[in-house]
């Protein structure tokens, strides 16, 4: 299930604070997002304990219970992790993930907050969170008598809310300046095979490495740690990014001359790098209409030009990066600058077609 409409990591305590008190609620979203942290950390705002119950790991009788002979009848006994005494919040982490069964077993708990003959205390909530069919995940389909049960809310990733709850938390400060650089980076779509894929949460782990090996961390082993967790693409980037810091070799001083574009086979990553921050820098800084710039930007626009012939000269692979299209094949950059690109640097437009 997906939906264009979704909440942010910092909208959903507001929207749980008053939906999840009055009826069941589902969250929604991608693996390593946050979706488990959130709902923990909402309970215990509440001054609830969050009882987690994994879908994937129950069986029915996990929830109903084992029958019990009680004044000669019998009766089904819950489990003692949901038959308390106090109120609280449970969680039903990776619900439709669980076999049919199960989902079934959950109707009443999510519906009446009751399973056989034991009620949910008074002030209990109930939260449901799972991952959709469309991220590669195991997601089995709900039937329509629970999706029915569940208000359904949708979680976005969203890099501001990752931010600033990263420099509370203490995340590494490569990491945090890589997204801030780089907030396309913080999520990626899973892969279809089996490779680690940029979240929230691989982010995470890769800052909780790196403060465990320390700023002394050779390159060779920066290479295992990031790509170890990332998206291959991204973890290139962020190793090249690390690169620069280390050898204080940046964009602005390929701008203004004081530095060249690195040629080393052994720095292609660090080019790579240089060539999409280039890239994104342009898309920014370009005005949409040339006669309006002011004398600054032109100049800035006449440097560009230069620099991608530099560029190509080293690896066309890159300069054509600089003036790819968009994801939707327009053109990323003005279209001043793309004509004045076709008309002096005919070999590299050519190669782009």
């Amino acid at each position: 299930m997906e939906s264009a409409i979704t909440v942010t990591p910092a909208q959903l305590p507001g929207v749980l604070l008053h939906v999840a008190v009055v009826r069941p609620v589902f969250v929604w979203g991608a693996p390593g997002i946050g979706k488990s942290s959130l709902v923990r950390t909402f309970a215990q705002s509440l001054g609830l304990d969050c009882v987690t119950l994994i879908g994937t790991q129950l069986a029915p009788e996990d929830l109903i219970g084992v029958p019990e002979l009680r004044d000669g009848r019998s009766r089904f006994a819950p489990p003692e992790i949901i038959a308390r005494d106090e109120p609280y919040c449970l969680f039903l982490d990776e619900l439709n993930s669980s076999s049919p069964d199960v989902q079934k077993a959950f109707y009443s708990l999510i519906l009446d907050r009751r399973i056989g003959g034991y009620t949910l205390p008074e002030g209990s909530i109930v939260i449901g969170a799972g991952n959709r069919a469309s991220d590669n995940a195991l997601a089995r389909p709900m039937a329509s008598a629970l999706v029915n049960r569940l208000v359904h809310v949708h979680l976005r990733a969203d890099v501001k809310d990752w931010l600033e709850w990263a420099a509370r938390a203490g995340i590494h400060p490569w990491v945090v300046d890589h997204i801030t650089l780089r907030p396309d980076h913080l999520w990626a779509r899973p892969p279809k095979t089996e490779e680690p894929f940029s979240t929230p949460r691989s982010w995470h782990m890769l800052s909780d490495a790196l403060h465990s090996y320390g700023e002394s961390i050779g390159e060779e082993m920066l290479r295992v740690l990031a790509w170890g967790t990332l998206s291959p693409g991204h973890a290139q980037a962020f190793t090249a990014y690390v690169k620069t810091l280390r050898h204080r070799y940046d964009l602005e001083a390929v701008l203004k001359g004081d530095a060249p574009w690195p040629a080393r086979p052994e720095d292609r990553d660090l080019l790579y790098f240089l060539a999409e921050t280039f890239r994104a820098r342009l898309i920014h800084d370009l005005p949409a209409d040339k006669d309006r710039a002011p004398a600054a930007l032109r100049a800035f626009a006449h440097r560009a030009k230069a620099l991608l012939v530099e560029l190509a000269e080293i690896s066309l692979e890159c300069a054509q990066l600089v003036i790819a299209p968009d994801e939707h094949g327009n053109s990323a950059l003005p279209a001043w600058f793309m004509v004045d690109i076709g008309r002096d640097l005919p070999r590299l437009v050519a190669a782009r077609k």
